[in-house]
């Protein structure tokens, strides 16, 4: 829709006639020139081309009989009444409130406009409703443009819309705006919580406007200039007039859901209300919110707010400031990192000195947890060395005691304590415990043990003692 103030079309050649909701529409796109075709004749009357001949045959006296009338029939006036309304006025603007608007199944709309006085039926077919951004509420003041015709079939005339305003500038684009800003709010999609911050050093940034726009080259200028080594992912759509806000939106879906961008400008250059329109809609709005990479919307200039600006997660008010958003400037990437070293050097040394504190406070309380888990073990070991000790003294003072009674019997029954009592053992060469005479051999070597040593000795003549042995 134009705003008032602009050259209005050409009204069509083809007008379509008014009609109740949902009625058969066959009438639409009658062409105006058959109907001016049927325009009735004048009346038919005495000529004075009449032939003499012919007044002579019926006498010089007889009156003249009166011509019979021509009967029109209901769609010829019709008709012609329609053909003079469609000629006569030339297209007009009229003002008035709007009252019982419908928009029927087949995209037409059908109202009246009223004023304290009288009221006029309206159409608007579906072509021109398409392009209207909402419809009016009941009792909105407007203004719309258009030519008068008739319905023939009812005899009834009406007035066919091509163009419909609110009153003030931006009536209806203002009320849509409102409506739909409205509606997203109360889904929470405008509150500032659900805002995503933008990457500080994207690798790729996704562009989606007019490929051959100013804005796209106001953004590729910028991101050029402030950061050269960043990609740049563009994804062409048209940014107005009709079937814009789907391409838009699906320009956004696709490059967002691609994985190749981590942040994205969706915009372009300034323009009015209907301009701007594509980014007031509510496709485009809902792509963005769903858009899985941040979003910063420039559209129009600094003063053009839309529906697009309050649901991304940045407003930038131009292209150009959009892309200086996006990227650091490289003078200040140099700048960085000249102080890069110094702050990483401090930062080291504090994060050091913080792990140093946590290490000394962990030992500490490592140290107090062990004392208090090994002093109870270390008391209850140190009795339990006490109790073996004197378990191993009274082991070790009750097998001495065995022992020496042990000793004194192995004693008792030693030979040793024989020989202490002045008894000797003969042994022979081999050791061999020497009992009798005829063991000794005159002339043997032997050796004779007592209680001290040994003697060695020498056997000599022998005789037996009959009182011994037996």
């Amino acid at each position: 829709m134009n705003r008032k103030g602009r050259t209005p079309p050409d009204p069509e050649l083809t007008l379509d006639l008014f009609g109740a909701p949902g009625e058969d529409r066959a009438h639409e796109g009658t062409d105006r020139s058959a109907s001016s075709d049927a325009r009735p004749p004048a009346a038919a009357g005495p000529t004075s081309a009449e032939p003499g001949a012919a007044r002579s045959a019926r006498g010089a006296s007889a009156p003249a009989a009166p011509p019979e009338p021509k009967i029109w029939s209901v769609s010829e006036i019709n008709s012609a009444v329609r053909a003079l309304l469609e000629d006569t006025l030339p297209s007009i603007w009229i003002g008035g409130e709007v009252t019982n608007w419908t928009r029927a199944r087949s995209g037409h709309c059908y109202f009246t406009l009223k004023d304290d006085r009288a009221q006029i039926r309206c159409v608007i077919w579906r072509r021109d409703a398409a392009q209207l951004p909402t419809d009016p509420e009941e009792g909105m003041k407007v203004r719309a443009f258009g030519s008068l015709t008739l319905y023939e079939a009812r005899g009834e005339y009406q007035f066919g819309v091509r163009q419909l305003e609110g009153e003030g500038s931006e009536g209806l684009w203002r009320l849509a705006f409102e409506r739909l800003r409205a509606k997203l709010d109360a889904e929470g999609l405008l509150a500032p919580e659900r805002k995503r911050r933008l990457p500080r050093f994207p690798d790729c940034v996704g562009v989606v406007t007019s490929p051959t726009g100013a804005a796209l080259h106001d953004i590729l200028t910028v991101i050029r200039r402030r950061a050269p080594w960043t990609r740049v992912t563009v994804r062409g759509a048209r940014v107005q007039g009709e079937g814009a806000a789907e391409e838009v939106a699906e320009a956004i879906r696709v490059l967002g859901g691609s994985g190749r961008v981590q942040v994205m400008i969706v915009g372009r250059g300034g323009g009015s209300i209907e301009d701007l329109w594509a980014f007031n809609h509510e496709a485009v709005a809902r792509a963005i919110a769903a858009c899985p990479v941040p979003v910063v919307s420039a559209v129009g200039h600094e003063v053009d707010v839309t529906i697009s600006d309050l649901v991304a997660d940045l407003r930038a008010p131009t292209p150009s400031a959009a892309a200086e958003a996006v990227v650091q400037d490289r003078e200040a990437l140099l700048e960085l990192l000249r102080t890069v070293r110094p702050r990483l050097a401090r930062n080291l040394h504090a994060c050091v000195e913080r792990r140093q504190g946590a290490v000394r406070e962990r030992k500490g309380r490592l140290e107090g947890a062990i004392r208090r888990v090994v002093e109870p073990r270390r008391a209850r070991v140190t009795d339990r060395l006490a109790e073996m000790d004197r378990a191993i003294r009274k082991l070790v003072h009750q097998r001495r005691h065995d022992l020496l009674n042990a000793a004194g019997k192995i004693e008792a029954l030693s030979p040793l304590s024989t020989l202490r009592r002045g008894y000797a053992v003969p042994l022979g060469p081999q050791g061999k415990l020497l009992r009798g005479v005829e063991d000794f051999e005159p002339g043997l070597r032997f050796s004779l043990r007592v209680v001290d040593g040994r003697i060695e000795c020498t056997a000599g003549e022998h005789s037996r003692d009959e009182g011994i042995g037996g």
